[in-house]
């Protein structure tokens, strides 16, 4: 399902949110803005993949509390958050707190403009992976207990005959299995069976990183030279030579 992605925008500086919808809608992307962290809470809906862009101080709620809002109603969104005089100690609970890049004013226009389209991919994966979950979990449970063994025993690198022995079965009974289980899933290799277990491991609503899966799947989809498994995210966004421009400092 195609989703238009969303940029949002939370800054209470109208000429900021101003120049900065500029660029966003100069690359084709579709922007919201707020003037506070209050009135993003109240109107924000998940409707497709997205990225946030955050001023740090602004009144009755700075960025980072409304990170932490995010952070405790379960919304992970990646979030770009701009400053006009940031701190290390600022820039770590920022990235703590799941922000992908600080940037501090003043930035240029092209470096906003390739931060978002990789928040945008990085997003757009996230939803990706989370669809093929829920695919991936309904197919997994539509297998026998009997069935689950097997595919758990594939999975680890176990032969038809180490399996046999281990269930004590015949082998032509765990290739029967085997063959019910893999015509399941829909999957014919045991590649495509890490990719899908892969993908049921996958954690519900997080931004995807190969390290957020258990050490042995990592291993087993490196091992299986499964180029599409492979959480990857195109660092080689075009460039657009249009924006130039810099956004001025403007007192927080």
């Amino acid at each position: 399902m195609n989703r238009e992605p969303t940029v949002f925008i939370v800054d209470d500086d109208d000429a900021v949110v101003r120049s900065l919808t500029a660029v966003v809608e100069l690359i084709g992307l579709k922007v919201k803005s707020f003037a506070s962290g209050n009135e993003f809470l109240k109107n924000y809906k998940s409707t497709g993949p997205a990225c946030l862009i955050l001023d740090v101080i602004m009144p009755q709620m700075s960025g980072l509390e409304l990170q932490k809002h995010l952070a405790a109603a379960g919304i992970v969104l990646p979030t770009i958050l701009i400053s006009g005089h940031s701190d290390v100690r600022t820039a770590v609970e920022a990235m703590k707190l799941g922000a992908i890049e600080l940037l501090e004013k003043p930035f240029s226009m092209q470096e906003l403009c390739d931060i978002i389209q990789k928040a945008i991919r990085l997003d757009e994966e996230k939803w990706r992976l989370s669809e093929q979950k829920i695919k991936a979990d309904r197919s997994i449970e539509n297998l026998t207990p009997a069935e689950r063994k097997v595919m758990d025993l594939v999975i680890a690198g176990k032969t038809n005959k180490i399996i046999a022995a281990e269930l004590n079965l015949s082998i032509r009974a765990v290739e029967d299995r085997r063959a019910r289980m893999m015509r399941k899933l829909k999957v014919k290799s045991r590649a495509e069976l890490l990719e899908l277990v892969m993908a049921a491991q996958f954690p519900s609503n997080a931004l995807p990183r190969l390290n957020d899966f258990p050490a042995e799947f990592q291993r087993l989809l490196r091992d299986s030279n499964n180029e599409r498994g492979k959480l990857a995210i195109d660092e080689h966004i075009s460039k657009n030579e249009l924006l130039q421009t810099e956004l001025a400092p403007t007192p927080d």
